[in-house]
């Protein structure tokens, strides 16, 4: 297995992370999601993608989101993390992430916040967003589900609430919802 930087300017690359994400989450809504972030302002080309026999079997990226100090930080957002049917349950989605968490060393955002699975993702060092005094950007986060992990350039006493990129919101993509 090979993890790597997505090659966006690549169609072929692109159609195979789009069938990717739409087969891990079922239909089309996340893969429009993915998209439309893309195109917005809070795309960093932070994307990742998992190769087995040439062939795109995961994908992560990262976006920009921020944290409402006396001044806004910039963070990262990691969503969405997917890993087609056929590779779960392999290490496909913990190689990505961890590889992917790995190549964001160097970066200057403090924070990586998610939305997902406290047992999937303590492996890697997220912990619960609160203890480190952030707040969720919804009532629709489940506490547990709000997740943050510290990156080389945090500094304790950065807390705040997390602001979503508005195309979050305009795809639906926060929180557990109907």
């Amino acid at each position: 297995m090979i993890i790597r930087p997505e090659r966006s300017e690549d169609p072929a690359e692109t159609a195979a992370v789009h069938a990717v994400v739409g087969a891990a989450f079922g239909g089309d809504r996340v893969p429009a999601l993915l998209e439309a972030m893309r195109a917005d302002s809070c795309w960093r080309g932070l994307s990742f993608v998992a190769e087995e026999g040439g062939a795109v079997v995961g994908h992560v990226a990262f976006t920009r989101g921020w944290v409402d100090t006396s001044d806004f930080r910039e963070v990262l957002v990691l969503s969405p993390m997917s890993v087609h049917p056929d590779a779960q349950h392999r290490g496909v989605g913990s190689a990505l992430v961890r590889e992917a968490l790995e190549a964001l060393q160097g970066r200057p955002e403090p924070v990586v916040f998610l939305e997902g699975s406290p047992r999937y993702y303590l492996r890697f060092g997220f912990v619960p967003a609160e203890t480190l005094g952030f707040t969720s950007p919804s009532r629709f986060i489940p506490q547990p589900a709000f997740q943050a992990l510290p990156l080389p350039s945090y500094a304790p006493g950065l807390t705040g609430a997390l602001v979503y990129p508005d195309v979050f919101w305009r795809y639906g993509a926060v929180g557990l919802r109907d």
